[in-house]
């Protein structure tokens, strides 16, 4: 019996091949899909009749099935292929923007991974560029990157790891099964014994003296993704080439002006403390209008205030746990406003805003207390802008 975790993205499209016993907390009885598959309730997964094991990767270690399963590997384990060169980046931010402007400077690769593009689709002919989470490394044993870029790691997805260094761990464990053929590229102060060839970063200069890199397009947060992509590109070719053609994907910084001229900025992608913080420093000579607030992540936000209280800020606090928000707001004397809802936040923002300030969905919060997902929130606070 060969067995699937979860029925999402990514074994929805393993379960095509058929032949699957598929287990989630969703099914309440036996049932098949169209495939052939057997849909079982998870208190029915026998682990002595189980011969492997793969998990949607947002299952969490502590889940009824993880700590029963004996054989247990993740997709990217699944369709590892040591002729199939691989590109893995993760990090806390800026993985999805990096690994698109890897995909757009290499002609001949696949984008996929945690991006939302299952491996299953992937052509293995073809060079794999691939956005890995913490999730999906945590249960990974066997496969690893032919180079693997490694964005600045921060403080995320605590309440599913448990503490920071499990996330860490989890993020960097792909080195320890990297050969003296492969390449990382890194934060300095995670540098950890590997046999891959390590190039260490503390910052963009680094990266710009590092790889000789002579011009670029974007600026920061931005710039630490192009110049990855392009590092990426440098090795592979030895040659520079230009991103004045890519185009940032949506919800991220993404500025907007209404028909009075005031700047809003859908930053929806923002789902934690370093992103809102990035975002916050693009705009630090602005009076800014932070909406801030959502599923918080077991997140600390101390960092956070402590950067806020020095500008010239005040708070609109959306989502589930505003007494969090509230509090640090009052012991770090921040101007704030207890707005419940994003379009109530709009409406708030709206009456006090003056032309040359800026208004910022920036939230360091994960979504789903009161959205679908970032993209249905920075959608609604744009149709929220519209009504202006």
């Amino acid at each position: 019996m060969k067995s699937l975790f979860g029925y999402g993205i990514t074994t929805k499209e393993i379960a095509k091949s058929g032949g699957w016993h598929i287990f989630d907390d969703k099914f309440n009885e036996v049932s098949f899909d169209k495939y052939g598959n057997k849909l079982l309730p998870s208190c029915l997964f026998e682990p002595e009749k189980s011969k492997l094991e793969i998990t949607s990767p947002g299952i969490p270690p502590n889940h009824p099935l993880i700590k029963k399963a004996k054989n247990l590997i993740s997709e990217l384990d699944y369709f590892y292929n040591p002729n199939t060169f691989q590109i893995w980046i993760t990090g806390t931010n800026g993985k999805t923007t990096t690994t698109e402007m890897i995909h757009h400077l290499l002609e001949d690769s696949e984008i996929g991974g945690n991006i939302g593009i299952p491996l299953a689709k992937l052509n293995p002919n073809k060079k794999w560029v691939i956005e890995v989470s913490s999730f999906q490394l945590y249960y990974t044993k066997y496969a690893k990157p032919n180079i693997f870029i490694i964005l600045p790691i921060k403080k995320d997805h605590l309440s599913w790891h448990g503490n920071f260094k499990e996330y860490v761990n989890a993020k960097l464990s792909p080195l320890k099964r990297m050969t003296k053929r492969d390449i990382v590229i890194m934060p300095k102060e995670f540098d950890t014994k590997t046999d891959a060839f390590k190039i260490l970063y503390e910052n963009e200069e680094d990266l710009i003296s590092y790889f000789d890199i002579k011009s670029t397009e974007f600026k920061t947060p931005f710039l630490l993704d192009e110049l990855l992509a392009k590092a990426v590109y440098k090795i592979l070719t030895f040659k520079e080439k230009s991103l004045k053609n890519f185009k940032i994907d949506p919800h991220k910084l993404e500025e907007i002006k209404d028909k009075k001229g005031i700047l809003w900025v859908d930053d929806s992608k923002a789902t934690n403390v370093d992103a809102t913080l990035n975002a916050l420093k693009r705009y630090k000579n602005k009076k800014i209008h932070l909406i801030i607030g959502g599923v918080d992540k077991g997140q600390n936000f101390k960092e956070l205030f402590e950067y806020m209280k020095n500008l010239n800020i005040t708070l609109y606090i959306i989502g589930e746990k505003r007494e969090n928000f509230i509090k640090l707001a009052k012991e770090n004397n921040i101007d704030f406003k207890e707005s419940i809802t994003l379009k109530s936040a709009v409406e708030d923002i709206k009456k006090i805003i003056k032309k040359n300030e800026v208004a910022l969905l920036s939230p360091a919060c994960a979504s789903f207390d009161q959205f679908n997902s970032y993209k249905h929130r920075g959608d609604e606070f744009k149709k929220c802008i519209n009504f202006l």
